[in-house]
């Protein structure tokens, strides 16, 4: 199968990937648009995702193995890597819908200027999941003035294309360990012009195993530190390194709403296992950490038009800029 003159690559960062690796693999293989390249590299690991990626018979397919340098290092080494102007997103554990990429290439058809495209996203398996990925709408002019105004991007990692050479413009991911995704969302937001494609065009997997099962909390207080940075850069302030201030950002995060999320996270997992009493008792102990996020996470499935975001108030960090800023 050809594959020269194609515009886009589609970047698979694999570590331990295995059992979910070749429904990831057989979802891209499957689309109906045929003209795009797969680039695998495969981050060290202990299971057979190598030996699997290397028994796929695809010229489309091309397989970097590596000594394990993390996950930043790999996506920069994808947008090294990549022989094409646009990067796809996707994760080893999750799953493109049948149109994804066309879908895509008719975006970047329309929007060929554009640093980023993404799409809405489901949690996956959808059969035996509850809800969407939370995910901001808007135009381009939209998002920017969220980012403007100091919040940060809710946007699916797995979903988006990256115009190449706009993302290494600005420096590619940083080394912001569980967060350097939405870093790179406020970088992209202020300076080039990010489009939704309003379609669930991705499957978004829980597993135990992922990221942000195992290392939730981190990611929750990195996420904050990354939007002090967003606020540090508005306000040109140097900002501090994370163990400067992590206490400080520790005691902005609710632990009653940090424990609803987490049993949210814990129903569509239990969902997907068919352990449908536990995934009942994950609803139960959800609303009793935290009503309050429980019906705003159903208010948002229901009517997500409104404002969605994250990151806290802007104004803790104001009120309090001789501690955020020494």
């Amino acid at each position: 199968m050809a594959v020269q003159d194609c515009s886009i690559t589609v970047g698979l960062p694999v570590c331990n990937a295995m059992p979910y690796l070749p429904e990831a693999v057989e979802s891209l293989l499957s689309q109906t648009a045929t003209n795009f390249r797969i680039l695998a590299i495969v981050d060290g690991g202990r299971d057979e995702s190598l030996e699997y990626l290397l028994s796929v018979r695809d010229p489309r397919l091309r397989v970097i193995p590596q000594v394990h340098c993390g996950l930043a290092y790999t996506l920069n080494r994808m947008l090294r890597e990549a022989e094409t102007p646009w990067l796809v997103r996707q994760d080893a554990d999750d799953v493109s819908h049948p149109t994804r990429l066309a879908r895509l290439l008719d975006a970047i058809a329309e929007h060929p200027d554009a640093g980023m495209f993404y799409s809405l996203a489901e949690y996956y398996p959808p059969d035996h999941s509850l809800g969407h990925f939370r995910c901001t709408r808007g135009t381009p002019q939209q998002l920017r003035q969220i980012v403007q105004s100091g919040y940060l991007l809710s946007i699916c990692h797995p979903s988006v294309a990256l115009n190449v050479q706009k993302t290494l413009a600005l420096g590619g991911y940083r080394n912001l360990l569980h967060a350097e995704d939405a870093d790179l969302w406020w970088r992209m937001a202020l300076q080039y012009e990010i489009y939704l494609v309003p379609e669930v065009l991705v499957g978004f997997r829980h597993n135990t195993s992922s990221i942000s099962s195992q290392h939730s909390y981190t990611q929750e207080l990195h996420g904050l530190y990354i939007q002090y940075l967003l606020v540090s850069h508005l306000i040109g302030k140097t900002p501090q390194p994370l163990s400067q201030i992590a206490p400080l950002l520790q005691a902005q995060i609710s632990d009653r709403r940090f424990a609803a999320k987490q049993h949210l996270r814990h129903l569509n997992m239990h969902l997907a296992a068919n352990r449908y009493l536990r995934a009942v008792a994950s609803l139960g102990r959800s609303f009793l950490s935290s009503p309050g996020y429980l019906l705003q996470r159903i208010r948002e499935e229901l009517l997500p038009l409104g404002k969605i975001a994250n990151g806290i108030s802007p104004d803790v960090f104001y009120r309090s800029m001789e501690l955020f800023w020494p």
